[in-house]
């Protein structure tokens, strides 16, 4: 039995917003699927996080930012978890469901890298799980002074660290 799911946060249609597209798309899109076709071909189970905003926003349930990128959408009966905050665990079914498929690691993958991704890894690694961030499938926008490559490369570092074990797609074996 295949104790590794692979998660793959937040990779939703207001991501790609052609005004002001997630840092690295093409690359991120490429890199993701990747890693969902060696899963897939591996028997790993792809789990989709698909966060949902409040009224109004783009990515509010219904609106069609809140849908999963269709470049990479979810097959027939691969699970997809729904979530209001940046925690994939929080007050979700995640841990319930990864329970019950007996998954003991996650290979973590997504958008936004100092939201979703961070906070998810740092729960993921909290909760007992083995965890491994692709260092070039999850990304951000620029913020705060920083280009949206710093905050990658810092997050890479820091999660590296301490809570994830960090691994380019190319070197990802499911």
């Amino acid at each position: 039995m295949n104790n590794t799911a692979l998660l793959i946060i937040d990779v939703q249609n207001c991501m790609f917003n052609p005004e002001l597209p997630v840092y690295n798309s093409e690359t991120l899109l490429t890199n993701l699927k990747t890693l969902i076709a060696g899963a897939r071909a591996a028997q790993t189970p792809v789990i989709y996080i698909q966060h949902c905003g409040g009224p109004g926003a783009p990515h509010a349930p219904g609106e069609p930012g809140w849908e999963i990128y269709p470049e990479i959408a979810p097959l027939a009966g691969e699970l997809v978890v729904q979530k209001t905050t940046p925690d994939s665990f929080y007050q979700t079914t995640l841990k319930d469901e990864l329970t019950t498929r007996g998954i003991a690691k996650l290979v973590l993958a997504g958008i936004q890298t100092d939201y979703c991704v961070d906070t998810t890894c740092r729960r993921a690694m909290s909760e007992g799980y083995g965890v491994t961030l692709i260092s070039d499938a999850h990304s951000t926008w620029d913020d705060s002074g920083l280009r949206a490559q710093q905050i990658i490369d810092h997050h890479n570092t820091v999660l590296g660290n301490w809570f994830a074990t960090v691994t380019p797609t190319a070197e990802m074996q499911f």
